[in-house]
């Protein structure tokens, strides 16, 4: 059986590349349906950012004997948090998108809540749990991607192995707290 040639007519490729050139690195070979990668980019980038604002409120809010080591750890998190929008900001644009950070509806269009938490205990565990939201969520999104828009999987796929780390060490600040009495 003769095997088929890896690419297609390079002249044709060349073709639909300057046809369509105003679509930028949307090509013909894409295969997702745009609008729905595009509101599932624009949820995460609302989560993103509630997640920021969490972390960034916890920073300032921490206090007690423990407060310092954990309020240096919200920080950072609010920073890579701050950094994984900007990530879904630019992919969005990618695909020929606007980037929604509108604080209009910020909080129904996140996957995660905004809870502010009163002790240090209940700042270290609404964090856990958005932690927890936006893996599952984000897997989600990933495997709805698949193969149809690998670069946007891949986004999905290492921001959320940051939010695994964040999850593993807000589990380890918790169990590091003592016991309540």
């Amino acid at each position: 059986m003769a095997q088929q040639p890896f690419l297609t007519d390079v002249k044709e490729i060349r073709r639909r590349a300057r046809e369509h050139v105003a679509e930028g690195a949307v090509t013909a070979g894409y295969k997702a349906d745009r609008d729905t990668v595009l509101k599932l980019l624009n949820d995460a980038l609302a989560t993103e950012i509630v997640c920021t604002l969490r972390y960034r409120r916890h920073y300032f809010m921490a206090k007690g004997i423990h407060s310092k080591s954990v309020a240096d750890e919200f920080l950072q998190h609010a920073q890579e948090e701050l950094g994984h929008a900007d990530q879904l900001a630019e992919r969005i644009v990618q695909l020929g998108g606007e980037p929604n950070f509108s604080p209009d509806g910020l909080l129904t269009r996140s996957h995660a809540e905004y809870v502010e938490g009163v002790s240090l205990e209940d700042m270290i565990k609404e964090d856990l749990v958005a932690e927890r939201v936006a893996i599952d969520s984000y897997r989600e999104i990933i495997e709805y991607l698949g193969g149809r828009d690998p670069t946007s999987r891949r986004v999905m796929e290492s921001i959320m192995a940051v939010e695994e780390e964040h999850a593993d060490d807000m589990a380890n600040l918790l169990a590091g707290l003592p016991a309540k009495r």
